[in-house]
């Protein structure tokens, strides 16, 4: 489903503040692959992502999604089938819009460049549905604006509109970090039902160790850019966090990295 083949990028080039943000990208997700990504901050995660959206493009490389070469594609043309939630609960819906209305703007999307946009009964009896699977007793609260809702029941709505069309890829950039750990278990817990129920390609950047290992079928560890580790979903189920800490203190013997660095790791997955 996304193929991403000597990929490089390198941010304010040839200046004192040049950023080797990636380097030598060669990466293949399969179709129905969830893979987790982990690594320090400044270690290109989200510029992966940002590059597989078409945000900005590579300076080598070519990127492909379901067999398409996309890689001078502009982000609003991927949007048709590339679905992203943000780690901000607010960067992903209308906030004075209602749910349904929200709702509505996602139902629509892949359809005619200039939709006739009609809140029919149906539409809301079908929205109803699918609000009512988040268990979050909005069902009753369609009317309501998003901006009104707290940021784990935000995120939720957003994450649904995310998916409600199935997108050939969803990205996930930290989508839980700014919510509290009651919330961000809820959303955790719909991210990984709704990806299994509607067999999505997924990606999901996450500052949780725990989290990378209970979910999806691969773990990603970046480093300054470059991969450093695909673990396979038999390798996780043997892995625990202290054993993937294990892996950059290897690195830190191959790379000498400061205890510093390693501080850091432990601060930011603990």
């Amino acid at each position: 489903m996304i193929q991403l083949s000597n990929i490089n990028k390198i941010f304010n080039p040839g200046t004192v503040n040049e950023v080797k943000a990636l380097t030598n990208i060669n990466l293949e997700v399969n179709n129905g692959d969830f893979v987790t990504i982990i690594g320090t901050n400044g270690s290109g995660k989200t510029t992966l992502l940002n590059l597989i959206t078409g945000s900005f493009f590579p300076d080598t490389g070519i990127i492909s999604i379901d067999g398409k070469n996309v890689t001078r594609e502009k982000d609003y043309k991927r949007a048709r089938y590339i679905s992203r939630v943000f780690q901000n609960p607010y960067s992903g819906s209308a906030p004075k819009m209602t749910i349904a209305e929200n709702l509505l703007i996602a139902y629509t999307r892949n359809g005619h460049r200039n939709p006739v946009i009609s809140l029919t009964s149906k539409l809301r009896n079908y929205f109803r549905e699918q609000v009512a699977m988040l268990e979050m007793q909005l069902e009753d609260r369609l009317d309501n604006v998003v901006g009104m809702l707290s940021g784990g029941q935000r995120q939720a709505v957003t994450l649904l509109m995310a998916v409600l069309k199935s997108p050939k890829v969803l990205l996930l950039d930290e989508h839980t970090a700014a919510l509290d750990p009651k919330s961000a278990a809820q959303v955790i817990s719909l991210t990984k039902r709704m990806i299994e129920e509607k067999n999505l390609t997924a990606i999901m950047i996450t500052h949780s160790m725990q989290q990378a290992l209970d979910l999806g079928n691969r773990t990603l560890m970046l480093y300054k850019g470059e991969i450093i580790d695909d673990i396979s979903a038999n390798e996780k189920r043997r892995l625990t966090v202290d054993d993937l800490l294990g892996k950059f203190s290897d690195l830190r013997k191959r790379e000498k990295l400061t205890e510093d660095v390693l501080t850091k790791l432990k601060s930011e997955y603990i």
